[in-house]
């Protein structure tokens, strides 16, 4: 493990370096790991973890379109893929990557299978941090630990198929055997980590409520709608404002970030780009910090996570977000969004 500098703080970091794949095959080598759900991480952890040549097999409701999703990439019922109790049953190893209204439907599900020595996985924090709304208690001779990719499912798989690595948090909550740090930093390069950065099981659901909330969607979308609704206001055609807002930005812009920098992509933007930029930025940080602030406050205190258990846990959740993401979807932007989608060289 090395002790890295990240604005002068030091964190402790595993790279694929320090801890090789065949390393990480030997820590894991007696043991099963089983991957209950099939939605959004589940499917590209799992597929890693097969890839990379590990004991693993998939617990899944037969008859869902999860279990046929999970037939069409490859596991076999009765030898790979298996109902969740089963699954549990067989495992030493527990990914548990149901979704956070469903972790708390299926806990009674899980627990019996908690058996002296098994570890319990999760990929976000949600379900321990916030225990006492939730009822994840977990036995106390199990490892709790938990490895989070800081990305989706899907581009996790994306990444490890294009040879690269998706950056993930690693913590542990409880080390009841001795072994919890070799298993989940094993677990973490078998999934398909670039590096692991380690956290808490607390700080890992603050941070990923609020990014999630904030710069990662929920203050993206509205930062895209405002000027895109600006600009439309003022006479600028939808395609226009559309690449002026979200185009530019995912196609052009972001990739120089995420190359060498904020300060990099300004240097390498014309002058007057440079200028606006370094005079508007502040702005923008002092109008959204009360909001962030704000933010950060309701997921601290719980109530993000109770609106948000509230919420998925009501029997027609799926038709009213359907509802809501088709009223997004609808809208001129990402209406004139597919149409300058198409029109991209590589569609054409």
């Amino acid at each position: 493990m090395a002790k890295m500098i990240f604005g002068g703080v030091e964190e402790n970091v595993v790279t694929r370096e320090e801890y090789p794949l065949a390393k990480a095959l030997e820590t894991l080598k007696d043991e099963t790991i089983a991957v209950i759900g099939y939605g959004v991480q589940g499917p590209g952890q799992s597929l890693n973890l097969r890839d990379n040549g590990f004991n693993v097999i998939v617990g899944q409701r037969k008859g869902s379109k999860s279990w046929d999703k999970a037939v069409e990439d490859g596991w076999v019922p009765g030898e790979t893929l298996f109902e969740i109790e089963e699954a549990c049953q067989k495992a030493t190893i527990i990914e548990y990557l149901l979704s956070d209204a469903g972790q708390i439907s299926v806990w009674p599900t899980i627990k019996p299978y908690l058996t002296p020595g098994k570890a319990l996985y999760f990929s976000h924090g949600f379900g321990i941090t916030y225990k006492e709304r939730t009822g994840i208690v977990p036995p106390a001779d199990v490892d709790v630990i938990l490895v989070a990719p800081k990305g989706s499912g899907t581009s996790l798989r994306r990444m490890f198929l294009q040879g690269r690595g998706l950056n993930s948090s690693y913590a542990i909550f409880q080390d009841a055997t001795g072994k919890a740090w070799d298993r989940v930093i094993a677990l973490g390069i078998g999934v398909g980590s670039g590096y692991l950065f380690e956290t808490t099981f607390k700080r890992e659901v603050y941070s990923d409520l609020t990014g999630e909330r904030g710069t990662l969607m929920g203050a993206i979308q509205g930062i895209f709608a405002a000027q895109y609704e600006v600009l439309r206001q003022n006479g600028h055609t939808p395609s226009e404002a559309f690449n002026e807002t979200v185009e530019e930005l995912s196609q052009s812009l972001m990739p120089l970030i995420a190359e060498n920098g904020m300060d990099w992509m300004y240097a390498n933007c014309s002058t007057t780009a440079q200028r606006g930029a370094l005079d508007w930025w502040k702005k923008f940080r002092d109008a959204t910090m009360p909001v962030f602030e704000e933010l950060y406050s309701e997921v601290a205190c719980g109530n993000e996570a109770q609106r948000s258990i509230d919420t998925n846990s009501q029997p027609d959740y799926r038709q009213k977000l359907e509802a809501e993401l088709k009223e997004m979807r609808e809208t001129e932007m990402w209406q004139a969004g597919a149409v300058v989608r198409k029109l991209r060289p590589e569609n054409n």
